[in-house]
């Protein structure tokens, strides 16, 4: 080892602390004061990240605007800087970008996840200002993936743009956007742990000597390891080198009980000791292995994978987050037990990842080749190059496990019913060669991680062999939701462990969409309740665990996401999330803290939802209580209920609610918490400690509209002395078959009072007391388009054959509206209210009048005027 003078490397070390940009690198971020335009006429200032889609991706507009949007930034660079190194770095822009400095192209970039940079060096004029321009395109390309897929392709530079200057020696900044360096462990064991760094060094001037400095240091700071090496740099070329460090003994594993963290540097010096570039990086000792018997192993210990995956969109700001934003999502995700991430389904933000290092959470990260493969060079070339750049960026994370590049490829083809079978044959044929060159690829670029795909519940994954090419299979499954009903999952499960014992198993994705304004005592498959959302989680959960040979589980998903084209509860957002689209939590995701969290007592009382709860009589309402604890005390305003046990999380306990604010408090022998609910109980249909009424007409859900400030209850049939239908059957979202459900309704928010009707009603009876009443009526045309949703596993879609219904509507023999004709009136998915002021003596009686097809009515909502 050449011998190195300590003295100079110190006096060069102190000087570059003190002034940092005389000899290291400098990566200035430049988000601010861009110039963005559609067209190139009118030009707007915007700041990075930016997409502009944020708007039109929620509008009542059907579609959101994919093409070219434009961009340009002045940049004054120093004449002072002539002799150093200037590189522009992207850290995503979707989904295709080309970038001109000062009118010369730089580089063509395909793919929206992964970062990507250029040497720009020669293209500048130094002493005067520099123009960027980027024109990125986020139009739909056959060559780039992905091609399909259940969320929103936002357009534009949503993440952070760096203008990077370094010395003419430096750690290479040339492949794949990545550090320029890579650290593979070695040996890891309790007893001892090795790391091999593999390092790129760029010269850009004649042959040059230099010195290579590598330390590690523990958690505490302590220097444990430290490696010289002696350089001499070839004239503009870039030099590979292998520092191997001794065994460190008995080091400190990595693990998301214990993420303990060591700290590598690497400092790159002249002859003279100046140092010309310096990197560093976390290292976390850890190994991981699958068995198919005994599921997932991190560091010689079976650990069952409870996590979720995650979306990178948030309310209001498209995929455009600020990384403060984001970085709350991992904290919350911690928070809540969880002990695995699958970043879905693209690369996220590289700072995400360096905070389940620091976190302790283990990462499955994925390109985005969803759903649809094209049989043609360029597609598998930027499919291929997507995963270079996706390993060499997220490989020196310790906390990524699994390097993932497939999600449910056959979907496509299982449900396109204009495919020949010659046309099927080729597409396995093309998605499974792909698999093949991924699978390869993976292997060879990150030794030491485990490769994963996800597929969905289809038979083509088997028959293809697909599925055997991953180390680690995951299963997207919908049981319950989608299709069949929920305990399918574990005999599904048992299925394939049975035929496949050879193949470790992962349950990728699972849940049902959840609306916290939709809340019931006998929640259904696809009623979107808060109820159906904990019912389900709770039995896959339960599930799982029974059986060894799953690795473990990710819900779908963390949070609500944008996915234009969905007509769920709340249009154009997959609402499957276990915290709403701002990331407020729903109860599920606290009694997921509840079974997961081990350290700290946990109590909550599952009643977020409950708003404008309405009893009738003695009626009770079921209320989960989640609890780490074996046994929760429970009271209702100062009264004991008794003392409950816990099992898997949970406890439902129905309350004997009184009118008013209702007041419940759980305790445990460590912690308790109490909350207030306000309920109107209704004794009888009097309107006397109540002045409206709203009924969910062919519902059995109850839904609290925002806008109103009122729960419509839910549907019944007719009571006397009370309300409901004569006749007509439900028709909406919680039919096991898909009538073709209206959703993206215009003209309202309270999609899911709409989502639900009666059909061929033609008498609504209330018995409401002598007086004046103003009473408004809801109507939607059902027939349309069905539901646009590529998990409609169990039905095709079609376009509905519009059926004529043509009905005149009458209140107490009041004809309101005549011959009503929704279909004609609004030929597009548009919320209609009639609304009538109504003088009775006794009861009110709706009438629809078939004049042709059957009558279809919402909802009804009564409010009392004297």
């Amino acid at each position: 080892m050449p011998h190195i003078n300590h003295k100079i490397f110190l006096l060069s070390f102190v000087l570059c602390v003190a002034s940092p940009f005389l000899c290291l690198s400098q990566s200035k971020t430049i988000n601010s004061g861009w110039q963005y335009s559609q067209d190139k006429t009118t030009w707007e200032t915007v700041n990075i990240p930016h997409t502009w889609n944020k708007d039109d991706a929620f509008d009542d507009v059907r579609g959101y605007r994919r093409g070219m949007g434009y961009y340009k930034k002045q940049i004054f660079v120093s004449s002072e800087d002539e002799d150093q190194i200037f590189y522009l770095k992207f850290n995503a822009v979707n989904q295709e970008a080309t970038v001109f400095i000062n009118g010369k192209k730089a580089i063509n970039h395909k793919g929206g996840y992964t970062a990507f940079n250029v040497e720009i060096t020669s293209l500048l004029n130094f002493g005067a200002y520099n123009l960027i321009e980027v024109e990125v395109d986020n139009s739909h390309s056959d060559n780039i993936p992905p091609l399909d897929a259940d969320f929103t392709f936002y357009g534009g530079i949503y993440r952070d743009v760096e203008l990077i200057k370094v010395r003419k020696q430096h750690f290479s900044l040339k492949d794949f956007a990545s550090d320029g360096f890579y650290v593979t462990y070695y040996n890891v064991s309790n007893d001892k742990a090795g790391v091999k760094v593999d390092m790129l060094i760029d010269n850009f001037e004649s042959k040059t000597d230099a010195h290579l400095y590598l330390e590690i240091f523990d958690a505490e700071g302590n220097r444990v390891r430290e490696e010289h090496q002696g350089l001499t740099l070839k004239s503009n070329k870039t030099e590979a080198v292998k520092v191997t460090f001794p065994e460190i003994k008995n080091p400190n594993l990595w693990s998301p009980e214990h993420p303990y963290l060591y700290k590598l540097q690497l400092t790159l010096s002249d002859k003279n000791g100046t140092i010309l570039d310096q990197k560093k990086a976390n290292l976390g000792f850890r190994w991981v292995t699958v068995d198919t018997k005994k599921g997932f192993f991190l560091n010689g210990k079976p650990i069952k994978l409870i996590g979720v995956n995650r979306h990178q969109d948030f309310k209001d700001y498209g995929n455009a987050v600020p990384i403060e934003l984001q970085k709350q999502d991992i904290h919350l995700i911690k928070n809540m037990g969880a002990n695995v991430i699958r970043f879905a389904h693209y690369p996220h933000a590289r700072e995400l990842y360096k905070l389940c290092d620091e976190l302790g959470i283990l990462v499955w990260t994925e390109i985005p080749v969803i759903n649809l493969v094209t049989d043609s060079e360029s597609y598998f070339e930027t499919s291929l190059n997507m995963q270079k750049e996706h390993i060499k960026q997220y490989y020196n994370f310790p906390s990524v496990v699994m390097f993932g590049y497939m999600n449910e490829i056959f979907i496509r083809l299982v449900f396109n019913r204009n495919l020949t079978d010659e046309e099927k044959a080729e597409l396995k044929k093309t998605s499974l060669k792909l698999a093949t060159q991924l699978e390869d690829l993976t292997r060879t670029l990150a030794p030491n991680h485990i490769t994963v795909m996800a597929c969905h519940n289809a038979e083509v994954y088997n028959e293809t062999g697909i599925a055997d090419i991953p180390m680690l299979l995951g299963w997207n499954l919908y049981f319950g939701w989608y299709s069949k009903q929920i305990e399918d999952l574990g005999k599904f499960l048992d299925e394939q462990h049975k035929r496949f014992p050879n193949r470790s198993l992962l349950l990728s994705e699972y849940g049902p969409g959840a609306d916290v304004r939709i809340f019931t005592k006998t929640p259904k498959k696809f009623d979107f309740s808060a109820n159906y959302q904990a019912k389900l989680h709770q039995s896959y959960y339960k599930q799982i665990i029974d059986r060894p040979f799953v690795t473990g589980m990710t819900a779908w998903n963390f949070a609500d996401f944008g996915s234009e084209f969905r007509g769920d509860a709340i249009p154009h957002v997959n609402q499957k999330g276990l915290v709403q689209y701002d990331r407020t939590p729903k109860d599920i995701y606290y009694w997921y803290k509840s079974v997961l969290e081990d350290d700290e007592p946990v109590v909550h009382i599952a009643t977020d939802y409950l708003k404008g709860l309405t009893l009738f009589q003695n009626e009770t309402f079921p209320v989960q209580i989640y609890s780490n604890e074996s046994e929760v005390s429970v009271s209702l305003n100062e009264n004991n209920l008794g003392a409950y046990k816990v099992e898997n999380g949970s406890v439902t306990i129905d309350m004997p609610f009184k009118n008013g604010n209702n007041k419940i408090k759980v305790s445990t022998q460590a912690i308790s918490e109490e909350k207030s609910i306000e309920v109107n109980r209704i004794e009888k249909l009097d309107f006397e400690n109540f002045k409206r009424l709203g009924i969910n007409i062919g519902s059995h859900f109850n839904f609290y509209d925002e806008q109103q400030n009122i729960t419509f209850v839910p549907d019944q049939a007719y009571k006397k002395g009370w309300f409901g239908y004569k006749n007509g059957s439900a028709y909406g979202m919680t039919k096991d078959k898909n009538q073709g459900l209206p959703h993206n309704i215009k003209n309202t928010n309270a999609e899911p009072l709409f989502q639900t009707l009666l059909e061929g009603c033609t008498e609504y009876q209330l018995d409401v007391p002598e007086g004046n009443y103003k009473v408004t009526l809801y109507f939607v045309e059902p027939q349309i388009k069905q539901t646009e949703n590529i998990y409609n596993l169990s039905e095709e879609t079609s376009e509905s054959t519009k059926t004529q219904r043509i009905f005149d509507v009458y209140i107490n023999d009041t004809l309101i509206e005549k011959q009503l004709n929704l279909a004609k009136a609004y030929p597009e998915k548009y919320g209609v209210t009639l609304q009538a002021t109504i003088q009775t003596k006794k009861g009110l009686t709706l009438k629809l009048n078939a004049v042709e097809g059957l009558p279809v009515i919402s909802g009804i909502l009564i409010e009392k005027l004297d």
